[in-house]
């Protein structure tokens, strides 16, 4: 397999998108704001803290910048007691070859605890990328464009990972292809088999354990 791995973080390797949502609407919920579960992971999936701040703002008049601090540590106490690596995640990773990299809406931070917590940092450090490293985050190509040239690949050497439609859309826009994942508790709430579907992605996959194969596929 002659190419690179760029892996999303959340809901492709590590379990958490259905903790980091119950958090975020508990703070958009204490600030009034009329969206309810499914809503949110329309608005909000796959994308980083700032957008999910400029959508509030623009949206709904309401600006969440100072409940940031407590949901991150809200956050931290629900990842420190619940979050899970993807399930058959790690086996999937002990067998795919060649260089991979992570590109994450989430701040590094976050990513450091998150991976750590799974014990997955080790699988790809030093080559973990934020969306706070570039000017803008998913769905445009800058953070895969950021982690490509890290890696030393062009982009169309390169195979995304994603579980969000902003991603997926990111991926396509760097030039890369892209496998939509279906492997996280979320996809259900998500409705992300008829969202990925919709977006025609190289391929879609449902469970880690197929992974090595889809991706040995794709080539």
């Amino acid at each position: 397999m002659g190419r690179a791995l760029i892996f999303d973080c959340d809901g492709v390797l590590i379990d958490s998108e259905v903790l980091s949502m119950s958090e975020l609407l508990r703070v958009i919920q204490d600030r009034k704001v009329p969206i309810n579960e499914t809503q949110a992971y329309d608005l909000f999936l796959g994308t980083s803290a700032t957008h999910e701040i400029a959508c509030l703002r623009d949206r709904f008049g309401v600006d969440i910048t100072a409940d940031l601090p407590i949901y991150q540590q809200r956050l931290a106490r629900r990842f420190s007691t619940d979050l899970q690596p993807i399930n058959g995640i790690a086996k999937a990773l002990a067998n795919l070859p060649g260089p991979r990299a992570v590109a994450s809406s989430s701040n590094p931070e976050r990513l450091r605890l998150s991976l750590g917590l799974t014990g997955l940092w080790d699988s790809f450090a030093p080559h973990v990328y934020s969306a706070t490293m570039v000017a803008n985050g998913k769905p445009a190509p800058d953070l895969f464009l950021l982690a490509a040239r890290q890696l030393g690949v062009a982009p169309g050497d390169c195979i995304v990972i994603e579980d969000s439609p902003a991603g997926i859309r990111a991926a396509r826009a760097a030039g890369m292809r892209v496998v939509g994942f279906l492997g996280g508790s979320h996809a259900g709430p998500a409705r992300l088999a008829d969202k990925l579907a919709a977006l025609q992605p190289d391929a879609l996959v449902e469970h880690a354990e197929n992974l090595v194969d889809t991706l040995t596929r794709l080539g």
